[in-house]
């Protein structure tokens, strides 16, 4: 494309060189920038793109988006912007032609549930309608190729790309994770959400955003971005509701279970092999089966209902595709083994999280509850010992360790969890995870429920000298074997 092409819609200060250069790609990151690029030297939380502009350069850039003129670069075209991260989604959008009009997209925010409800969503357009691409946390779905995600939502760069690649692999749908970070960073300004689902709000992420105010402020901003004709689809039942409704013009779409809502479970059964609840929609009364555990996999299901609902899907097709969806990695996933234990790996990594997990597993357990669990570091140390009390409110036994240690010690991060703790003798320290997991499945028996908590489809584990492979499935996995 062009740059005077690219530039045409776009209002800028003004650009110093030439505009008949062909960009070859946008980019934000100098050490991906290739020949031809557009390299968009942004202002970050820590660090100012304009510093990389030069290795951009080196690297091929036709032309660099900044704040300043630099008369050092005069081989490339500058083009002036006082705020170049405020059009930078602007500028991917238009480069990638603006791939979400063509896109039935579907964006997921909340604390916890995101992901299941995520492939919940994709199911039910996969199996109902047309391929629908995905977004999220464990992976990235583009038509049949599947990617490791690097990270919940992307770059707002990155994240254009993607979906221009699903129309391109044929997908008229895409849903996406959509992270508190991501909306106050930015990542995804200029994708039009034709449906926005809110699953719930609970303590996280206070290192980043300071206070529970400013969490729910950014989440809110996905629904702000909705026009009349859109949908949200918002959890009734969550303290939060009116603040994520707030400024909202599209339709609203409730769900719930305490609540008297527009989608109610009532009359909720539990057992080991999925949930069956009734559900009341339009006056009418549905039984809803789901191969999925826990109540609170209610709460997905009814928001991914909710979102096949928007895109005007038979409900009683959407009741019978969900019996056929398979357990999210990682998401209370059953770890096979050969000594016949009821293991489960989850990816709780927050004490509400960790709550309704165990509140599940507690309607379900013969014997004993065997929780194993940590906490990660660099991240709010607030809900440590908040983490600690669940696990002691719901656990018979906890065996406290290390998670994602990141640059803090471990030993520290555990002594903080602890002091969550009221009754000492029911819970013991191992801080190596495998040693825990072991000490966990030896004395289990199989009337006992094994919870390994914090990780769920992860597949590394992080320290502050290295990041070695750890999946928490296969390591337990590994020592029933032995």
């Amino acid at each position: 494309m062009r740059l005077k092409k690219l530039l045409k819609d776009i209002s800028i200060k003004q650009v110093k060189g030439s505009k008949e250069g062909v960009i070859s790609g946008v980019c934000s990151n100098s050490k991906l920038v290739t020949p031809g690029n557009l390299f968009i030297a942004k202002k970050g939380r820590v660090d100012d793109g304009a510093h990389y502009i030069a290795e951009a350069v080196a690297a091929g850039a036709q032309a660099i988006l900044t704040d300043i003129y630099d008369p050092s670069f005069k081989e490339v075209t500058q083009i002036i912007h006082p705020d170049p991260a405020a059009i930078e989604g602007l500028v991917a959008a238009t480069y990638y032609q603006f791939p979400s009009r063509e896109l039935f997209m579907v964006g997921i925010t909340g604390t916890n549930g995101k992901t299941t409800t995520s492939f919940l969503v994709k199911h039910l357009l996969d199996t109902l309608d047309a391929p629908c691409g995905l977004i999220g946390t464990i992976e990235y779905i583009i038509g049949i190729h599947r990617y490791q995600a690097t990270r919940t939502t992307p770059d707002v760069v990155s994240n254009h790309k993607m979906l221009r690649e699903m129309r391109l692999h044929g997908c008229q749908s895409g849903v996406m994770e959509v992270t508190s970070h991501a909306l106050d960073q930015r990542r995804v300004d200029n994708i039009a959400f034709d449906v926005a689902l809110f699953t719930n709000l609970t303590q996280d992420h206070l290192d980043y955003h300071g206070t529970m105010e400013n969490y729910a402020a950014a989440k809110n901003l996905l629904f702000r971005s909705l026009d009349l004709t859109k949908h949200a689809i918002v959890n009734r039942d969550s303290p939060w509701y009116e603040k994520m409704v707030e400024g909202c013009k599209a339709r609203i779409l409730t769900y719930g279970i305490e609540t008297q809502t527009d989608l109610q479970a009532t009359d909720i059964l539990l057992h080991p092999a999925g949930t069956r609840f009734t559900l009341h929609y339009q006056g009418r009364s549905f039984l809803v089966e789901t191969p999925l555990v826990g109540r609170f996999n209610v709460y997905n299901t009814l928001a991914a209902m909710g979102a096949a609902l928007a895109k005007e899907l038979r409900l009683e097709k959407i009741i019978s595709a969900l019996t056929q969806f398979r357990v999210v990695s990682g998401r209370l996933e059953p770890v096979p083994n050969a000594r016949q234990l009821r293991i489960y790996v989850d990816f709780a990594h927050s004490d509400d999280a960790l709550i309704n997990v165990l509140k599940t597993l507690q309607e379900l357990k013969k014997g004993r509850i065997i929780t194993v669990f940590g906490c990660g570091g660099d991240r709010d140390s607030d809900k440590r010992p908040k983490m600690g009390k669940a696990a002691e409110t719901y656990s018979d036994i906890c065996i406290v360790t290390s998670d994602n240690p990141r640059s803090e010690d471990p030993l520290a991060i555990i002594k903080e969890i602890t002091k969550g703790f009221a009754y000492p003798s029911r819970h013991t320290i191992e801080v190596d995870r495998r040693a825990a997991i072991e000490k966990a499945i030896q004395m289990a028996t199989p009337d006992d429920i094994v919870l390994i908590a914090g990780k769920g489809h992860e597949t590394t584990q992080t320290f502050s000298h290295k990041t070695i492979e750890f999946d928490d499935r296969k390591v337990a996995f590994q020592i029933c074997q032995q």
